[in-house]
């Protein structure tokens, strides 16, 4: 379905927001800019900003569902004979080679990780997706084996998975951070992609293939 004007002004005005949001964070840091003061940059009310962005911290994580839903929707879309680890590791491997900004290989990224590490709410925050990222993918798996509801396979793999898109996503950002260019991080991490599938079991390389 086409998109409306409404809709489009709509999403149009809430990402003038947010990039206005983010430019004052990345500037100021996060905790020394209030939400009227990014009203009046965005030229807009502060009720506009609210009802767009309920929480402070949502205008600076304003892509957050698509950062919960990643793992579960690359296990969603594995091709035929496709393992659900091997899914996440060839979707990894794509974006890193890549060199991709959905992994945080972008100049700038560590700006953005700096104004992370300058406050609490937003390491809060940090660590609530980590978590809904491996309940969402649980949740998938589960669905997709078909387990009982009590079977802890599902969450235990979920687990494994994780521990791969995590330690990336940190290595990346560690890189990123100490002045690396995103080509050079790109490289060691393929590399070091390879050396973790290496410590998966076969048990887990083989979970939830898809037969069809």
């Amino acid at each position: 379905m086409a998109e409306g004007l409404r809709e489009r002004k709509k999403r149009q005005t809430r990402q003038h927001i947010s990039d206005v949001a983010t430019g004052l964070f990345v500037e100021r840091g996060f905790d020394a800019v209030t939400v009227a003061e990014i009203a009046q940059a965005a030229d807009v009310s502060v009720n506009t900003v609210y009802n767009y962005f309920p929480a402070k911290e949502d205008l600076f994580f304003d892509r957050e569902p698509g950062l919960v839903d990643r793992l579960a929707r690359w296990v969603r879309a594995r091709e035929a004979g496709e393992s659900a680890a091997a899914a996440v590791l060839r979707e990894l491997r794509a974006e890193v080679e890549a060199v991709s900004p959905q992994v945080g290989l972008m100049d700038g990224y560590d700006r953005f990780l700096r104004v992370i590490h300058g406050a609490s709410t937003l390491q809060s925050r940090v660590l609530t997706f980590q978590r809904q990222i491996v309940e969402s993918l649980a949740r998938t798996l589960r669905e997709e084996t078909g387990a009982a509801p009590g079977d802890p396979m599902p969450s235990l793999m979920a687990g494994q998975i994780n521990w791969v898109y995590e330690t990336v996503m940190g290595v990346i950002g560690r890189e990123m951070m100490a002045g690396r260019r995103p080509v050079e991080v790109s490289r060691e991490v393929l590399g070091l992609i390879d050396q973790m599938e290496d410590l998966l079991s076969e048990r887990v390389l083989g979970y939830a293939v898809r037969l069809t």
